[in-house]
């Protein structure tokens, strides 16, 4: 190891990136607190220790191609930025969290400085571009993936690979318990509620939320006695969902800041597809996924995307645990059909969640983040200074 603090790069491009990241900035520095990491990261990563030296934003995220171009300027910029400041000869490592397309234009700067480069969970290469497989391998001295079957994936074309397990086993978790969490939302117990997540972008709430609203009132219709309630994810300011509900036909509860102890009040929920269907699974709560994307980004999707199931729930059990609406399939009738389905025979109900179980357990044991750490160091072939010892 060179004299003087060993520098790490890092780069983490939204939202769920930054969480993670922060995760193992934390666990690194913990390990390690000589060590000084610097890069693109938010609020969470800089919690942790690390220095960023940009901020993401909401521009550092989209759904679908189209929706991504008004953004590439931005993303552009802060690019060539991240590239002078891997190539100053300032760091001794690179560590890149998620965020494919841009990071994998940073991987290439990486070997360029010869840094060994570390890729924290995968681009999703078993869904499209397969042969991005071999332009990573060129690109980075190891990956760390969080699905279970995405080992196999890399190891087949020799990339030094390592299943660390999904970081939502160990996040995942309600701070009530339901009852608890149905009495500070003002929910009437023994009520079927029904969750509505129209997901954590304008574009996606924009495409979904009414038809949401509408399918709630059709449940309401089929079963009186039920009651709704919406998690407004962080990114989302409230008074934007709370001024789309004021015509709605339903009352629908709004919960800010606290999704999972909204969700677990839930007897079923209405998803937008994306990482809250593996929350609601990890959850145990049964559930409808619903998709819609602009016309002709959805099209792309299907020419270039060799998937048989859109919903990572699904994608991980390897077969149609809960039911998928897409596009023109995702309208009020038939999500309220699919929900009454449910609501309507306890046994199918308590089928899924058994199947969400299963699921569960193949997404590994909490502790992601310290065992990448972990795997890094030794790959560096640097000992901890410090580190917490079970007991």
């Amino acid at each position: 190891m060179s004299s003087g603090p060993y520098r790490i790069f890092i780069s983490a491009g939204e939202e769920s990136g930054d969480l993670q990241g922060a995760g193992l900035v934390a666990s690194l520095m913990e390990m390690r607190p000589d060590f000084q990491i610097s890069g693109l990261g938010g609020k969470k990563m800089r919690q942790a220790g690390a220095r960023t030296l940009f901020d993401i934003d909401h521009r550092m995220g989209g759904i679908g191609f189209f929706e991504s171009l008004g953004s590439l300027r931005h993303h552009w910029q802060i690019y060539r930025a991240l590239s002078k400041e891997i190539l100053s000869g300032k760091y001794q490592a690179a560590i890149l969290v998620h965020y494919p397309l841009f990071n994998l234009l940073l991987a290439k700067i990486c070997r360029k400085a010869n840094l060994p480069t570390f890729f924290f969970i995968s681009p999703q290469v078993w869904a499209w571009r397969k042969g991005r497989v071999k332009k990573i391998r060129r690109r980075i001295n190891k990956m760390f993936v969080i699905l279970p079957f995405e080992e196999q994936i890399y190891r087949d074309a020799g990339v030094d690979v390592e299943f660390v397990g999904h970081p939502f086993v160990e996040l995942v978790r309600p701070a009530l318990t339901s009852e608890e969490a149905c009495r500070e939302f003002g929910l009437a117990p023994g009520t079927k509620t029904v969750g509505l997540l129209p997901g954590s972008r304008i574009s996606e709430i924009d495409r979904l939320l009414d038809t949401m609203v509408r399918a709630a009132a059709l449940i309401r219709k089929g079963l009186r006695d039920c009651q709704f309630i919406l998690p407004i994810a962080d990114s989302i300011d409230p008074g934007y969902i709370r001024e789309k509900l004021k015509n709605s036909p339903v009352a629908v509860r709004c919960v800010a800041g606290k999704t999972y102890d909204a969700m677990s009040c839930c007897d079923y929920l209405v998803v937008a597809s994306g990482s809250a269907t593996l929350e609601a699974g990890l959850l145990g709560r049964p559930m409808v996924i619903v998709y819609k994307l602009r016309p002709l980004t959805f099209w792309m999707g299907r020419w270039f995307v060799r998937v048989k199931n859109f919903g990572l729930i699904n994608i991980v059990a390897g077969e149609e645990v809960v039911p998928e609406l897409l596009q023109g399939e995702a309208t009020a009738e038939r999500i309220a059909q699919e929900a009454l389905s449910v609501l309507g025979d306890p046994a199918r109900g308590q089928a899924i969640r058994s199947r969400l179980l299963r699921v569960r357990e193949s997404l590994g044991e909490p502790g992601v983040a310290r065992r990448i750490a972990k795997s890094i160091l030794a790959y560096l072939k640097i000992s901890p200074t410090h580190e917490k010892v079970s007991i």
